[in-house]
């Protein structure tokens, strides 16, 4: 233990103190495969815990190539059953299929808006949004923003996209900063 008082919800893993620490709430601007990255993470992570997620990302990494969206795009059914077979990952067809829908809509998305980046970072007006949330109980299951995210995904055809994973997904790119009071990167 490094002495250092951390948001209430990060446990004395030290995976998950060096993603509380290194990661999460620091902005991910204009790196599309990141971004793509981390919606999927969080898209796989309904039902299921964050740190499962966590422990598993390398694992996930190797399984989607790298999180390269030109090569998922083109996942037909052979890769989907490749990945139901891959232990280290999350081995649901409907979160497969809907990683891989996203990957196609993301490319449609970097040619209608420019980038992925750009698409996102305007549901916070291109700025983070920063909160100062005194303690856990603050911190809200979903905001506006996270349902605008929500219903234009869904609207896009995005699957495992409600609010509260996109709050979750904006909080871990950097959208919004919700680290509270007690924490030592308190905003």
């Amino acid at each position: 233990m490094d002495g250092r008082k951390r948001c209430a919800w990060c446990t004395s893993d030290p995976l998950y103190q060096a993603y509380h620490d290194d990661e999460w709430g620091r902005p991910i601007v204009g790196d599309d495969r990141r971004l793509y990255e981390l919606l999927v993470l969080d898209m796989n992570q309904a039902g299921l815990s964050w740190i499962t997620i966590l422990r598993k990302r390398e694992n996930f990494r190797r399984a989607f190539d790298g999180f390269d969206v030109a090569i998922i795009a083109d996942y037909g059914p052979d890769k989907v059953e490749a990945l139901l077979q891959d232990k280290g990952i999350i081995r649901n067809r409907a979160k497969i299929e809907a990683a891989i829908f996203a990957a196609r809509d993301v490319l449609a998305i970097q040619r209608e808006y420019g980038s992925f980046s750009n698409y996102l970072w305007a549901f916070v007006q291109h700025q983070p949004i920063i909160y100062h949330r005194q303690s856990l109980a603050d911190v809200p299951e979903y905001t506006p923003e996270a349902q605008a995210m929500s219903a234009a995904l869904r609207k896009r055809g995005w699957r495992f996209v409600g609010p509260t994973v996109c709050y979750a997904f904006m909080q871990s790119a950097g959208l919004v900063n919700d680290h509270t009071a007690d924490c030592w990167l308190a905003p």
